[in-house]
């Protein structure tokens, strides 16, 4: 029966990196720790990262949203105009919820308050339908459910005109 290979047996050195304190590191040689690598100076240039100066969140969603995942009005959609009351900005809001009633001095749609603040449309909705319930934000909502015709042909001719 063999037994486990002695750290101390040059035929038998231990892996780098794998349980360090084994390595043979000589007689009477203290193990020390390698130092850990030196950070990156940053992005390898070339690379295609947001442009310097433009803001980008790195949290999760679930974390601006403080784990919620439905929004409080249903009613809010991708569609929805939304506009900022004046006294919002002086509100105590997350850097998120700030962002959003800055940029919705002119009425703006919610998914493109999403996509200039590069969140996702559902986090979007979520902040947006909070904002509203606690009075920054008002919601522009269509007298009707139905969308005015000559706006939807006017749609359709702008679509045509790119194609």
């Amino acid at each position: 029966m063999r037994h486990p290979a002695d750290p101390d047996d040059p035929e038998h050195p231990a892996a780098p990196g794998v349980r360090p304190y084994l390595r043979n590191t000589g007689p009477g040689v203290r193990y020390q720790p390698e130092p850990p690598p030196a950070p990156s100076p940053g992005p390898p240039p070339g690379s295609s990262g947001p442009p310097p100066g433009e803001q980008t969140t790195s949290l999760r969603p679930f974390v601006l949203t403080s784990g919620r995942v439905d929004g409080l009005d249903p009613n809010i959609g991708l569609e929805t105009q939304v506009s900022s009351h004046p006294g919002a900005l002086s509100a105590r809001l997350s850097p998120e919820q700030r962002a959003i009633v800055h940029l919705c001095g002119e009425p703006l749609s919610v998914a493109e308050i999403s996509a200039r603040l590069r969140l996702h449309l559902g986090v979007t909705r979520i902040l947006v339908g909070d904002l509203r319930a606690a009075g920054h934000l008002d919601v522009h909502v269509l007298e009707n459910d139905f969308p005015d015709p000559e706006t939807i042909m006017r749609v359709i001719r702008g679509l045509r005109s790119i194609s």
